[in-house]
């Protein structure tokens, strides 16, 4: 089939799925069009299958804010016209999903075919930006309007309909990881790096937002550090990096904390680490914490959102109530001290992993894609 996806370009996890669906689509025969205002981050080397363009915003003085939706639904119906398009996915609500109608009802009127809208749900766009009054009634049309959608958990889908008004079905199709890519032996030399007198290694990679409550992070490292030899490894970047930063120097850890900024592969650092903290305000599903468990890396987090979904209490890591520092800190400090315990977690984070593998999840898309199929021969 020819899919077009439309979304973020960047690390977050929207956009992570959204560019890892259409590379395992494309590697299974289908047509990929991403159609997005850049190149997206996981989008790298040439495939045949796989199409890129970019939405193009001009610029006047009469526009103190350029109209990117506008810009966006114009190149939809230019992508589906000119290369056929059996659908669009719309990944992440705003403003993906009302560019897509946009796009639709252009293309029936100029053809007279109602081109069909898949609308998956990532987190954020319903449970902060959706529910901002500003954007709501878009939201929730756009969503009504959609054929099919889809959210990445259970959580999301209890919280969509819990604050909006949507007529349709919900299906869950979770957000997936390839465990081949992440299961990887850790590199002696590399971790030798990093840890030289072999601390232990904690890592937390987000986009440094308030939501995931940087503060907590930096708290419990305070508490590890204090009770074992340990490193924390930041990856990622955002708003609250400079409260990290601050609290670093605040508590005398210069020495032991690493920023590493954004980082595309993060196959070798989490190879290489022994906890993941994930202790967020909310969290759809958490992509993050399942990319840490597939290298096999136990995972500590809040119990917010779609977290408990992946990440199994007492088996595959610890999770707490949210703000619960204390908790979080005594269950990593008493894991990390038994190495029995850590290696048993560790085997259950990877297993566990396993069951959301992209192998697993992407005949449920075209499952769902062929729904739509216009030839029967999809």
């Amino acid at each position: 089939m020819k899919i077009g996806i439309v979304c973020y370009p960047t690390f977050g996890g929207s956009g992570v799925l959204a560019t890892e669906l259409g590379k395992a689509l494309a590697e299974k025969g289908h047509e990929i069009h991403f159609i997005t205002y850049q190149q997206p981050v996981r989008l790298n080397g040439f495939h045949a299958n796989i199409f890129y363009h970019e939405v193009r915003v001009p610029t006047y003085p009469l526009f103190d804010f350029p109209p990117y939706e506008l810009a966006l639904a114009s190149t939809m119906v230019d992508v589906i016209l000119n290369h056929d398009l059996d659908l669009i996915h719309a990944h992440y609500a705003i403003p993906h999903a009302s560019a897509a109608y946009t796009a639709k009802q252009i293309v029936k009127q100029k053809t007279g075919r109602s081109v069909p809208v898949i609308t998956t749900l990532h987190g954020t766009d319903i449970t902060l930006v959706g529910r901002d009054k500003t954007y709501e009634p878009v939201v929730t049309f756009s969503i009504n309007e959609s054929d099919s959608i889809t959210a990445v958990s259970e959580n999301l889908k209890e919280e969509t309909y819990k604050h909006f008004d949507i007529k349709k079905d919900i299906e869950v199709i979770h957000n997936f990881v390839d465990v081949h890519r992440y299961n990887k032996k850790p590199v002696s030399a590399f971790r030798q790096v990093i840890a030289p007198n072999n601390e232990r290694i904690i890592i937390h990679a987000s986009n440094f937002r308030k939501i995931k409550r940087i503060d907590n992070v930096m708290d419990i490292f305070k508490n590890i550090h204090a009770a074992l030899p340990s490193k924390l490894l930041m990856v990622g970047d955002g708003p609250e990096r400079p409260l990290a930063e601050d609290l670093t120097r605040q508590y005398g850890l210069e020495a032991d904390v690493r920023f590493l900024g954004k980082q595309e592969q993060m196959e070798e650092i989490l190879a290489v680490s022994d906890v993941f903290l994930l202790p967020s305000e909310y969290e759809s599903f958490g992509l993050a914490a399942l990319e840490a468990m597939a290298a096999s890396t136990v995972v500590i987090s809040s119990d917010a959102g779609g977290l408990n979904e992946i990440n199994i209490n007492g088996v595959t890591g610890y999770t707490s109530p949210v703000g619960d520092v204390e908790g979080m800190s005594k269950n990593t400090i008493e894991l990390l001290k038994d190495e029995t315990k850590l290696k048993t977690f560790k085997q259950n984070a990877l297993k566990e992993a396993k069951l959301f593998d992209i192998h697993h999840i992407i005949p449920k898309y075209e499952a769902l894609y062929r729904k739509y199929c216009r030839t029967g021969d999809c």
